[in-house]
């Protein structure tokens, strides 16, 4: 006759380095997605093509948003402070998309 005496479930994850359960059984773990966001740059590169030129994007994207809030009447352009003020949005003119 076996003397051995079990007392509780197997732990699957003992003496698995990095392994500790929690309270609730969960098992943490980490995953390394270096590779992956390596591959996912290269591929929005590929996408962007050789003519892609950011320098322009940006200057373009500055234009329109001058373009965006030239000619506002009296009560945009209060409208357009009081967002400014509030850190809502950007000031015209910062080079800067939002706050």
């Amino acid at each position: 006759m076996s003397t051995h005496h079990h007392s509780g479930p197997v732990d699957p994850s003992a003496g698995r380095p990095g392994s500790h359960p929690d309270a609730s059984g969960l098992v943490d773990f980490d995953i390394d997605l270096t590779a992956h966001e390596v591959h996912r740059r290269a591929q929005v590169m590929a996408a962007l093509g050789p003519d892609w030129d950011p320098v322009a994007v940006l200057r373009d994207e500055q234009e329109a948003h001058a373009l965006l809030y030239s000619g506002l009447d009296e009560q945009q352009q209060r409208m357009l402070d009081d967002l400014v003020a509030a850190g809502v949005l950007p000031a015209p003119g910062s080079g800067h998309a939002a706050p």
